[in-house]
């Protein structure tokens, strides 16, 4: 058995506001459910910390990093769409077999498509 990479996140918030505490629990549900005990995950509080935020410069909030494996990838937002958080942040793609991702690319483009990047 290969052992799993770990992942470090960062999840930027603002205070207590309702989209932060969403965020803030859609993500440790996905953590829970999909990636117990292969994350590290701070919190930062911009209101609190805003050179971390200027520094990482962080626009909005809430936003979600992942610093590790490369590359980073950023989600803004409430987080309330799994599928897209776990796609958004290359944490779903490691998931799928070559075969899924073949079919899902044949699918995606038309026989034409196919034909010309073939030659």
């Amino acid at each position: 058995m290969t052992p799993r990479k770990t992942y470090i996140l960062k999840l930027y918030v603002a205070g207590n506001t309702p989209n932060s505490m969403r965020a803030l629990k859609t993500l440790r549900n996905i953590l829970e459910t999909e990636f117990r005990g292969v994350y590290a995950l701070k919190v930062i509080d911009v209101l609190k910390n805003p050179q971390l935020a200027e520094e990482d410069k962080i626009l909005a909030t809430p936003t979600l990093a992942k610093i590790l494996p490369p590359p980073v990838r950023r989600i803004i937002g409430d987080l309330s769409d799994r599928e897209r958080v776990l796609i958004g942040l290359d944490l779903l793609y490691e998931e799928l077999t070559e075969n899924d991702l073949a079919s899902t690319f044949i699918d995606a483009l038309g026989d034409d498509d196919i034909r010309r990047s073939d030659s």
